[in-house]
């Protein structure tokens, strides 16, 4: 088999598995031409993959500052139990059922619902809308999380994080990001962990194979 047929054979199995509607953005970008939509696909792909690379670092991070702001909150208040039990009626009923859903899954995965079980079952957008305005009584003590950050000011973390939030659901539902100002969201993400240590910013920048991908877009 020549490259030709090769390559005519791969155009044909991604038209038929992708379906033509979801790669019609890249034909429409590349005027047409199949084989460049193709290498652009292929990028695209690549690009998602280094993004989750750096951006997993980020989740992690920021998940277990908040939770160990809300920890300390909970033990410095004498509150019974854990603050994922919401004691003080605190969290709003969406956050409430976030937990109660991650506690099931802890369970149907054969472990107990432990607090560090559960918090890792959390999805990011319920550590995003813990820094949301509605929670701004506890802002102080998430506030210690961020040591790094500029000022105390709960914009300052919520900001980067809610456009990371936005950009994170696109690459989760693989959709497309090589239109979207991804260098700018690397710095987001950058800036989020400086925020928590710089010591881990500069590790995970060292890292990161984003840059590089981010470099060899095709033309």
């Amino acid at each position: 088999m020549d490259s030709s047929t090769a390559s005519t054979g791969r155009t044909e199995m991604l038209l038929r598995c992708f379906s033509e509607p979801r790669l019609s953005t890249y034909l429409e970008h590349c005027a047409g031409d199949l084989d460049a939509a193709l290498v652009l696909y292929d990028w695209n792909t690549a690009l998602a993959g280094a993004v989750w690379e750096i951006l997993a670092h980020v989740e992690i991070a920021l998940r277990n500052a908040l939770a160990g702001g809300l920890h300390r909150r909970h033990e410095n208040l004498r509150r019974a139990g854990s603050w994922l039990d919401n004691p003080a009626r605190e969290l709003d009923s969406k956050a409430v059922g976030d937990i109660e859903v991650a506690r099931r899954r802890v369970q149907t995965s054969g472990h107990d619902p432990s607090d560090g079980q559960t918090v890792s079952q959390l999805s990011f957008g319920f550590w995003r809308f813990l820094l949301a305005r509605r929670y701004t009584n506890v802002w102080p003590d998430l506030a210690s999380g961020f040591p790094h950050a500029p000022n105390r000011s709960r914009a300052t973390i919520e900001e980067p994080v809610e456009r990371l939030h936005t950009f994170r659901n696109r690459v989760a539902h693989h959709e497309r990001i090589w239109h979207e100002p991804v260098a700018a969201r690397y710095a987001d993400m950058v800036t989020v962990l400086g925020y928590i240590d710089p010591d881990l910013a500069a590790w995970a920048n060292a890292s990161a194979r984003l840059p590089n991908v981010l470099a060899a877009r095709p033309t």
